[in-house]
């Protein structure tokens, strides 16, 4: 995937994120994982992309990973405590955050491989 698509679809995702979290209710433990879902969804990515070395990007990836993970388990936890109301779009946010992650897991290995070279 090239470097702008995976920028769109990380946009996307945050914007899908924002717009799922209309979807919650008002109670404490909703607003906490709300705020804290929208900070960890996908932010960072542009920071990784302007890395001044392989080393550097590669720094800011596993950020964008650690991120991204966070997110995943925030949704799953929503998810368990019945905190969404709008469950289909709760699950088509999961499975794309998995897929995310899968991407950032298979550039990292990418990255790291050049730096042994």
């Amino acid at each position: 995937m090239k470097p702008n698509q995976l920028e769109e679809r990380l946009i996307q995702f945050a914007i899908d994120v924002i717009l799922l979290c209309k979807k919650v209710d008002k109670s404490f433990a909703s607003e906490h994982l709300v705020k804290q879902l929208i900070r960890s969804a996908a932010l960072n990515y542009g920071e990784a992309r302007s890395g001044e070395s392989t080393r550097d990007f590669l720094h800011k990836m596993k950020f964008c990973l650690k991120e991204l993970r966070e997110s995943l388990i925030n949704m799953r936890i929503q998810k368990g405590a019945k905190l969404i109301t709008d469950v289909d779009f709760l699950d088509i946010l999961i499975k794309e955050n998995d897929e995310l992650i899968s991407i950032f897991v298979a550039s990292i290995k990418t990255a790291s491989l050049k730096l042994k070279i």
